[in-house]
């Protein structure tokens, strides 16, 4: 990934074009004219398009994972702990929606050494919330059904705020994170309060 100014611009145009009007449907063409550059001005950091949507990528999950370290402490309650993330992740899937859009629905465009790579990053994610699911279990705070479809399911409903946030009904991130607490601490069949 390119670590200059001007690298830094063309993966935030690529990322804006992409999210938009898709990876297939973008040129290198395309992502330079938005920056007033030549074509050519974009191969000294990117050789090709793929070679732009996985510095995106990888900066992207990079970022997202980062979010979720962040926001857990290990040391606290599985229930404070779940909450924290899952409020972390939605932020991050609102505040940065058109990255976390590319680099979750774009998948299929990367090389597949790139898809290994990044796939490695994904399961670092997950298993970020499945070390706090398997505490919950372990300490008797949560009674999951199943813990690698709760993983998931919570996941999924945080991943997915990139693709349609703000809404009519959703517009302010702290109230959609306050819901999906509360159904994240439901599939997980949390005791907190009780």
């Amino acid at each position: 990934m390119g670590t200059s100014k001007a690298a830094a611009r063309i993966r935030a145009a690529a990322t804006e074009i992409f999210a938009t009007k898709g990876y297939g449907a973008t040129s290198t063409r395309e992502i330079a004219a938005s920056l007033d550059l030549s074509p050519g001005a974009v191969y000294p950091h990117y050789k090709t398009k793929e070679s732009l949507l996985y510095a995106v990528s990888l900066e992207g999950h990079n970022a997202a994972l980062e979010t979720l370290r962040k926001a857990d402490d290990p040391t606290r309650p599985p229930a404070w702990r779940l909450a924290s993330v899952v409020t972390a992740y939605v932020h991050h899937h609102a505040r940065f929606h058109a990255q976390a859009r590319v680099v979750q629905y774009e998948l299929r465009s990367l090389t597949p050494e790139h898809f290994r790579t990044i796939n490695r990053l994904r399961r670092k994610t997950s298993d970020v919330f499945t070390d706090i699911v398997d505490a919950g279990e372990a300490s008797g705070d949560f009674d999951t059904v199943d813990t690698d479809a709760a993983v998931l399911a919570i996941i999924a409903l945080c991943v997915d705020v990139s693709r349609w946030f703000p809404s009519r009904r959703y517009s302010n991130a702290d109230v959609l994170a306050a819901r999906y607490v509360e159904l994240a601490l439901r599939m997980v069949g949390s005791n907190a309060g009780e």
